[in-house]
């Protein structure tokens, strides 16, 4: 697998590369690749595209990033949201029922759902907040 992945990473030589970083993944596959993909890095360390290429870890629904541990979050329209929805309910791991960190088990695709409308609406609070929209705003209780 890291041979696969740093001929991948060697044809495209990405500027940036985002990688799994919920190693909480109850089914052990994000580890997997996020082992691979750094071991790959690793090899290819010297390379003169590595010095301008970024690696952005993120979370998914099973242990997402507290909001001041966020760098950056990119936002998504509601058809990116439906093919996200879509894209999981295809991965035959993520058609059933998860656990998640010790909640009731649900779906992925009701995780990802909360979980996308909890961060937005942080990150609206926070935006709004910035812009002293709402002086008042309490942002940790979205």
């Amino acid at each position: 697998d890291i041979n696969r992945v740093k001929a991948l990473l060697e044809e495209v030589k990405p500027h940036q590369i985002f990688v799994a970083g919920d190693l909480a993944d109850p089914h052990g596959t994000h580890r997997v690749c996020t082992d691979a993909v750094f071991a790959a890095l690793y090899e290819l360390r010297d390379e003169t595209w590595m010095k301008d290429c970024r690696i952005w870890m993120y979370r998914g629904a099973w242990a997402e990033w507290e909001i001041d541990h966020i760098e950056m979050a990119v936002p998504i329209s509601p058809e990116e949201l439906r093919f996200k929805r879509n894209s999981i309910l295809m991965h035959p791991s993520l058609a059933m029922t998860t656990v998640c960190s010790g909640s009731v088990p649900k779906s992925a695709t009701v995780l990802q759902h909360s979980s996308t409308r909890t961060s937005a609406s942080l990150h609206t609070k926070l935006w709004k907040h910035s812009l002293n929209i709402t002086p008042s705003a309490d942002i940790s209780n979205p």
